[in-house]
């Protein structure tokens, strides 16, 4: 497995990396899949975020979808420490699923143990301007996405850690959004183009 160290507003240092590798080493047996784990150190220089200002990121590519974990503390080794107890609690998840249940011990699916899902519109709100002038764009991203079903765009969306997921639904190919609501509610919005039937 290929660790890449990055670093963004500071340097990292061989003792760091050398307790990435070792410690990253031991994750590899639970997705054997797994080709590369990206780890990106950044300091945050704000002095009122002392405690919080060494954030570690780190992404595992694998041939099933992209697990990420981050965590920030007051340094480099304590943010790889909760970063890696996240990205650890992620592959045990995603190993978990991978396994044959069978009998009584069927787990539930998502939407059903949910009761489904609530109004999409319900939540919804407006995005005003600022001063008349419109919003600009700060940060944007691409990815390839396989259309999946809800139940995996769900699962996909806990392996990131976000609190919503982009994805394109399998059965009518619209492209829509799962997020968490309060609790431990789901909601989805779906996107209808005008003149499309539904």
């Amino acid at each position: 497995m290929d660790i890449v160290v990055k670093s963004r507003n500071t340097t990292v240092g061989e003792r760091f990396r050398a307790s990435v590798h070792d410690k990253l080493g031991r994750l590899a047996k639970l997705d054997p899949k797994a080709d590369r784990v990206d780890v990106e150190l950044a300091e945050e220089r704000n002095p009122r975020l002392a405690d919080f200002r060494m954030r570690v990121e780190l992404t595992c590519r694998t041939r099933g979808p992209v697990v990420r974990a981050e965590a920030a503390a007051a340094d480099e080794y304590a943010a790889l420490d909760l970063a890696i107890a996240k990205l650890d609690n992620r592959l045990r998840r995603a190993a978990d699923r991978r396994r044959v249940h069978h009998g009584a011990r069927t787990p539930v699916s998502v939407a059903t143990a949910t009761g489904g899902l609530a109004d999409p519109g319900a939540d919804s709100q407006q995005v005003e301007e600022a001063n008349g002038e419109a919003p600009f764009v700060v940060r944007e991203k691409e990815h390839r996405a396989a259309p999946m079903s809800l139940e995996q765009a769900l699962f996909e969306m806990e392996l990131v850690g976000h609190d919503f997921y982009l994805f394109v639904d399998e059965t009518d190919a619209a492209p829509c959004v799962v997020y968490k609501r309060r609790g431990y509610d789901y909601g989805v919005v779906r996107l209808r183009l005008n003149g499309s039937s539904g």
